[in-house]
């Protein structure tokens, strides 16, 4: 029902599709790939099938991870889409590259990875101390739009971490790591998009000494002879043997072609079929409890049902190795059905509104990719910041995930390390307030809750609302009530316009108000204009958010 709706919206073909010639007509656990085995279970690779999930309660419990969305584009420290935009003539990042590599029809992305060691990269040291800052679960990055996987990866074998760069398993390394921590450990997953993502590595420039001289994107094994990538395939990390897809000279043509449509050149089966193998792969060999997709709505829907198939697979894998569904997928752009079969994931904003169902805000204290100009404008997002937003997000329902950049050598800069000090203070003295809670009956008041900012496509409304000190946002656990002010009042003293006398939304009256932060009681009344409360005279450390236990 959704692909056939959403192939026409995009002005698709609606092909023939059915059970039988999946293979699924015929039982679970068949190898649908030509490789891997879909594992067996209650869960079909149908969107009608994925709406019997249910999002584990450790998820809902969570609500705060932390990620490293780390990988050979952070060598350069020049951003996020490196790989791409080294091939955008006259763009920032070419010239970066022209700057510190040459030309890339020389000196190509394949290139840029083998200069990537990541040779200070301490996982244990890092999942520590992201732990003590109150994340309670923790993401790695599988692979980007670059196509190089970050495991060792039997399906890419040639173009993944263990291979090549630094010739370590990434992702098994942030995963012992985090279980060593306690920490349920989810991988994000974003190469579906390298076949049109990197097709700025077919151009050439198009004026100076080097105009015409194609840039290294349609090289192949053979071209290899006598370099440092001797019988290894580009291709295989390209997948750029294809024409270029409609309008594609253009750099932001590529966004209203995300949904495979729009005249993108279509993938072929063998590119498709060998996305499923590796990410099925990647799930049987390090289980992780999270997949996250940096698709709309699944890897390569609406024209194919790989991501049905995976999906299938990660429930249906976590329930043969926990009895219950404890895995948990995040996808983009979902209508309110598609959001009963995954968690929806929300691009740097926030919902505006408490959502019926668990979702979460993916955001970064900079670019997603390291940026050592962000360091140096001293740029990053501060610790009030990051709290007043994932205090906002708790209380409509949602989980919020933090990238912290991670530099080309494997360490986080000193700035980073002030932002995730200033998060492990407050989480310590306030995470009460966050862990284990739901929303209240409404998820806050104050001038923020109107005329809030709308989301764009993925999101996109991050730092659109400002909070004041007149705003507060609601969470409860069992009986008890929590209130953050999201800012100290002007005089000390609080006054909280839903907890008035004769309000619908309290089921009793207020017997006691506490700071989270030290236990200590404060004096109150309510009225008919609101409960207003006395803060100490002294104001707290952080006085970006106060959070208050109401009983």
């Amino acid at each position: 029902m959704h692909r056939r709706r959403l192939l026409k919206q995009l002005g698709l073909a609606i092909p023939a599709f059915s059970l039988a010639r999946t293979g699924f007509g015929a039982g679970l656990g068949r190898s649908l790939t030509g490789n891997e085995t879909i594992a067996a279970g209650p869960f079909m690779p149908t969107w009608e099938s994925l709406q019997q999930y249910k999002v584990p309660d450790w998820y809902r419990n969570a609500k705060f991870g932390i990620w490293a969305h780390w990988g050979p584009q952070c060598q350069p420290e020049a951003g996020d889409w490196y790989a791409r935009g080294m091939y955008e003539e006259g763009s920032y990042q070419y010239k970066h590259h022209l700057e510190h590599y040459g030309h890339p029809s020389k000196f190509g992305f394949k290139d840029v990875i083998h200069e990537w060691k990541a040779e200070a990269w301490n996982p244990e040291e890092l999942v520590a101390l992201y732990k003590a800052a109150g994340a309670r679960y923790f993401f790695g990055m599988a692979n980007h739009h670059d196509n190089f996987d970050m495991y060792e990866s039997k399906y890419q074998p040639n173009w993944n971490a263990t291979r090549i760069g630094p010739k370590k398993d990434i992702i098994g390394g942030w995963a012992k790591a985090a279980r060593a921590n306690g920490l349920p450990f989810g991988c994000s997953i974003h190469a579906a998009h390298a076949w049109r993502w990197f097709e700025t590595a077919q151009r050439s420039d198009k004026a100076g000494p080097m105009a015409g001289i194609p840039y290294d994107g349609n090289l192949t094994k053979t071209d290899g002879k006598g370099k440092w990538w001797e019988g290894l395939d580009p291709q295989e990390l390209y997948a750029q043997q294809h024409a270029l897809s409609e309008d594609s000279l253009n750099n932001g043509s590529i966004h209203r072609q995300w949904h495979w449509g729009n005249g993108v050149y279509p993938p072929s089966k063998a590119y498709i079929e060998k996305f499923v193998n590796r990410t099925i792969d990647l799930i049987n060999k390090y289980q992780p409890d999270i997949l996250y997709f940096d698709d709309s709505q699944l890897p390569f829907w609406p024209i194919n049902d790989a991501g049905l198939r995976i999906a299938a697979h990660h429930y249906n894998s976590s329930i043969k190795k926990h009895g219950t569904v404890q895995a948990v997928i995040n996808g983009k752009i979902l209508d309110e059905e598609q959001r009963k079969a995954l968690v929806w994931d929300i691009e740097r904003g926030q919902a505006n509104e408490i959502q019926p169902f668990v979702w979460q805000t993916d955001t970064c204290l900079g670019h997603w990719h390291y940026d050592r100009s962000v360091y140096d404008r001293k740029a990053y997002k501060t610790g009030k910041m990051v709290i007043q937003t994932m205090v906002d997000v708790v209380s409509k329902n949602g989980n919020y995930l933090l990238n912290i950049p991670v530099r080309g050598n494997g360490t986080i800069d000193e700035q980073e390390r002030a932002v995730v000090a200033d998060i492990t203070r407050w989480m310590k003295a306030n995470s009460e307030s966050i862990y284990d809670t739901r929303p209240w009956v409404i998820y806050g008041e104050g001038p923020s809750t109107e005329n809030q900012a709308k989301l764009n496509a993925q999101g996109f409304n991050e730092g659109k609302t400002i909070f004041t000190d007149k705003d507060v946002r609601f969470a409860v656990k069992g009986e008890t009530l929590y209130a953050t002010l999201l800012g100290w009042p002007d005089g000390g003293k609080a006054v909280i316009k839903s907890l008035a006398a004769g309000n619908a939304h309290l089921r009793k009256q207020p017997q006691k108000v506490e700071l989270v932060d030290g236990n200590q009681s404060l004096a109150f009344r309510q009225t008919e204009q609101g409960l207003e409360i006395s803060l100490p005279e002294n104001k707290l450390a952080d006085d970006f958010a106060i959070a208050l236990r109401i009983v």
